[in-house]
Parts: structure tokens; sequence; C-alpha cells
């Protein structure tokens, strides 16, 4: 029985700092990365603005079916009215599922009439690892404190039947998360739990 309370006691604390990170109580960490153009992107910089970050692999067949049914352009548009800045993370290792050169990552960009406000390649997933990114998509919203207030799925089509789901009739957490943000709302859903392919970190 000791045991039992222990093991509950230490859960609920983990439980509490988690959803702490996310409830606005620590900032998102800080970091730079090379976009697709060579330039030196920092996370601080942006301070001032909303930030979403989207893990992404080309090469998934759930990323591949949010962008071929315009899913995920139509949020990237919705934060781009909004002026929100859109970091779109490629933490795939060289030689895995999803690693691309930045001349074929603009030409995706390009090809699937994306707009992000900036492709950042990850290839160490040092990145990816201090956001704990599992899959592909998964997807953040930074505020313009640089306060954690969303991590998750982009919306809840995930589980048994996502490929004959119609994504654009599915909530979208990231795009009700803003709706929220900009009425001065709390986000109502500040955590899910993300679905589609692990991220192909370095082994």
């Amino acid at each position: 029985m000791n045991r039992l309370l222990i093991s509950f006691a230490s859960l609920l604390l983990f439980s509490q700092s988690f959803y702490g990170y996310v409830n606005n109580e620590e900032a998102s960490p800080n970091f730079m990365l090379s976009n697709s153009y060579g330039e030196e992107i920092s996370l601080n910089s942006f301070k001032g603005k909303k930030v979403i970050l989207e893990w992404t692999n080309h090469g998934c067949p759930f990323v591949a079916k949010h962008y071929k049914t315009g899913n995920m352009q139509a949020s990237q548009s919705f934060a781009l009215e909004e002026d929100v800045i859109w970091l779109s993370i490629i933490s795939s290792a060289p030689g895995t599922q999803g690693y691309v050169s930045p001349e074929e990552a603009n030409i995706l960009t390009s090809t699937r009439n994306a707009s992000p406000s900036h492709v950042l390649l990850d290839p160490t997933g040092s990145v990816g690892k201090m956001f704990d990114a599992k899959t592909t998509p998964h997807m953040y919203i930074i505020d313009e404190k640089g306060l954690m207030k969303y991590q998750g799925a982009i919306d809840d089509a995930g589980g048994r039947g996502f490929m004959f789901k119609d994504l654009l009739k599915a909530k979208n957490y990231v795009l009700e998360g803003l709706n929220e943000l900009k009425a001065g709302k709390a986000v109502s859903s500040p955590i899910t739990k993300p679905y589609g392919c692990s991220v192909k970190y370095a082994s």
C-alpha cells in the first residue's frame, strides 16, 4: 500500500510540473537553427509574437495527408493572417525518412503551396529532443511572452480510420488555441496526445 501511495504521489508531482510547464509557469526554451536559406533563426527573436512549431517529415503518411488535403496549408494561412510566426522543423537525421537538403525543403514548400514563416533544419535532433517532439506532426503554440500554451496533435482526427477521415471537418486544436488566446482566454486543451510517425532521430 505504501508503495502504491508513493507511486501515486510521484505521478501527481510529475503531472503538476508537466502541466505547469504548459500552463505558463515556465518559458519555452530558446534555440537557434538554420533555415532552408542558410539563415540563423532564433526562437527568442520572435518575442512579442505568437509562434507555432510544427514538426514535419514529408515521407510520413500522416504528414502527407495533412498536406495533400490542404489542412496544414489552411492552418498556416490562418496563422499568417493573424501575424503568427509558423516554424516548420525537420528533425529527421541524415539517411532517415524525411531528411532533406535545404534546396529540397524549398522545393517541398513551393510544390505543396505551403506558407511557413521558416523551414528549420534540425538534423542532429537536438531541438526536437529539447521539446520532446515525438511525432510528425507534433504541434506547439508559444505566446508573445515566450510561454508555452499548447502542445500535442494538430487535431482530433488521430486514431483508427485516420486515412479515411475528412481532416477539414476535424477539431483543429491549433486554430482553437490561437482563437482562444486572441480572445484573452486560456487554451482549453493545453495538452493533447500527438499522433503520426515517430520523429526519425539519429540512433
